[in-house]
C-alpha cells in the first residue's frame, strides 16, 4: 500500500493596519487559530513619525520616498519639522499621503520632487532618507526570520483605512461616506468592502499602494507570484471579525461598534445584513455623544448631518423608523478605544474572538477571503466558527 504525502499546510499573511499599531497574523491551515503566530506593533505612520521627529531633535533635512500610506502621525511629524525650519523634500507619490491635491502639499512648505529626482537624492547623505509604505516587507520578513519562521505564503489579506482620493473642492469625509453609502446599498453585508486586488475601486489610493507593495513581498519571501492578494477596509473587518465571538455570532440583531484610536465605526446588523451604519473620528466625540448616536442607530433616527456636522463621516439607514419597544439591541465592541463605552449603560459586550480582541480585523480578513476565494475556504473555515 502506497501512503499518500501530507499536503502542505496553507498559510496566509493576514494584517490590520490601523493608525496606532500594524495587528499581524501568520494562519496556517491544520493549526488551532489559537495557535497561529501574531504580533501586534506600532504602525507604519507612527513608526515614520518616530524617525522624523528625531531628525526634528537633530536638526536634520529629511527625504520622503514611497508610496502613499496612511497619514495622522506621520503627517503632523512632517509638519513639524518644516514649521521647525528644517527641510521636507517629498516624492509625489509620497506626497500623496499628506492630500490628494499636490498643490495643498506644496503649501505646506514641502519640497516637491519627481520619482526620478528621488532616487538621485538618495544618495545624498544630508537628507535622512524615509520610505513611505502600510506594508513594510522587508521588516515583517526580519521579524518572522528572527524567530526561524518562514515567510512564504499562500495568500495576503491586509486592511487599512481609505478616504479614497477626492476631487478637488470635495471634502474627504463627505467622500469617504458617499462611498460607504454606496457600498451598503448595492450589498449590505461587513465583507462588501473587501476586495480582491485586481477589483479594487479606483478611488482608493492607500489600498492600491499596498498592493504594489504586496509584490516586494511575495519576491522577498520566496512565495509564489500571483497568490491571491485581499484588501478591506479596517472598520468592516474589524465588525466582521468581532462576529467570531460565538456570543456575537448567536446574535440575529446587534450593533458592532469598533472603536479605533482614530475611527469609530459602527454596523446595525439584522440576520446578519447591515439596515443602518455611521462613522465618526473618536477623538472628536465624548461618551454621551458616541450613546446618543448608537440609540438613535438603534431606533432608525440617526442622521447623516447630525454626524457630519460633528466632524464624523456620516451616517446611512438602509431602515429607518425601527420599533424598539425599549430594548436596545445586543452591543458588540471592539478595537483599541472600547474602553470609551467601557461601563456604559447600553451593556456594551466586549468581544473577543479566538481570544484576542486586538487581531479581530485579522479575523474578518480571513473570513472575507474564505467567502471570495472557493480555493482557501476549505483551508480556512474549519478554524472558524461556523
Amino acid at each position: 500500500m502506497t501512503n499518500t504525502p501530507n499536503k502542505s499546510p496553507i498559510r496566509i499573511l493576514a494584517i490590520d493596519v490601523g493608525t496606532g499599531t500594524q495587528d499581524i497574523l501568520l494562519f496556517e491551515s491544520g493549526r488551532t487559530m489559537e495557535n497561529n503566530l501574531k504580533m501586534v506593533m506600532p504602525s507604519p505612520t507612527v513608526i515614520v513619525a518616530e524617525r522624523i521627529k528625531r531628525a526634528t531633535s537633530l536638526g536634520q533635512p529629511i527625504l520622503l520616498t514611497g508610496v502613499t500610506m496612511g497619514g495622522g502621525p506621520c503627517h503632523w511629524a512632517a509638519r513639524d519639522h518644516a514649521l521647525a525650519g528644517y527641510r521636507v523634500v517629498v516624492s509625489a507619490e509620497a506626497a500623496r499621503t499628506f492630500d490628494d491635491d499636490l498643490t495643498q502639499v506644496a503649501k505646506m512648505g514641502f519640497e516637491l520632487i519627481s520619482e526620478e529626482e528621488a532616487e538621485r537624492l538618495k544618495e545624498d547623505s544630508e537628507l535622512l532618507h524615509i520610505e513611505m509604505q502600510d506594508f513594510a516587507a522587508q521588516a515583517i520578513i526580519d521579524a518572522f526570520q528572527s524567530f526561524d519562521v518562514s515567510s512564504r505564503v499562500d495568500a495576503l489579506a491586509i486592511a487599512a483605512f481609505d478616504h479614497g482620493a477626492a476631487p478637488p473642492g470635495v471634502s474627504d469625509r463627505r467622500f469617504r461616506f458617499d462611498f460607504i453609502e454606496q457600498t451598503v446599498r448595492q450589498n449590505p453585508v461587513p465583507s462588501a468592502f473587501a476586495y480582491p486586488a485586481t477589483h479594487t475601486p479606483p478611488s482608493l489610493t492607500r489600498l492600491h499602494a499596498i498592493a504594489s507593495s504586496a509584490a516586494r513581498y511575495l519576491e522577498l519571501s520566496g512565495s509564489r507570484p500571483n497568490i491571491p492578494l485581499l484588501l478591506m477596509d479596517t472598520g468592516s473587518a474589524a465588525a466582521l471579525g468581532a462576529l467570531e465571538d460565538p456570543v456575537v455570532r448567536a446574535q440575529n440583531e446587534c450593533i458592532l461598534c469598533n472603536i479605533g484610536n482614530f475611527h469609530t465605526l459602527a454596523l446595525h446588523l439584522r440576520a446578519g445584513r447591515i439596515i443602518g451604519t455611521f462613522e465618526h473620528h473618536t477623538g472628536e466625540i465624548t461618551r454621551v455623544q458616541l450613546e446618543e448616536m448608537l440609540r438613535k442607530l438603534a431606533e432608525g433616527t440617526l442622521t447623516n448631518d447630525e454626524v457630519f456636522n460633528t466632524s464624523g463621516h456620516g451616517a446611512f439607514l438602509v431602515q429607518a423608523g425601527v420599533e424598539r419597544n425599549g430594548a436596545f439591541p445586543f452591543l458588540a465592541v471592539t478595537g483599541p478605544r472600547r474602553v470609551l463605552l467601557r461601563g456604559s449603560e447600553l451593556k456594551p459586550y466586549e468581544a473577543t474572538p479566538h481570544g484576542d480582541m486586538m487581531i479581530a480585523g485579522c479575523f474578518g480578513l480571513l473570513r472575507a477571503l474564505a467567502e471570495q476565494q472557493p480555493g482557501l475556504a476549505a483551508a480556512i473555515r474549519p478554524a472558524l466558527l461556523h
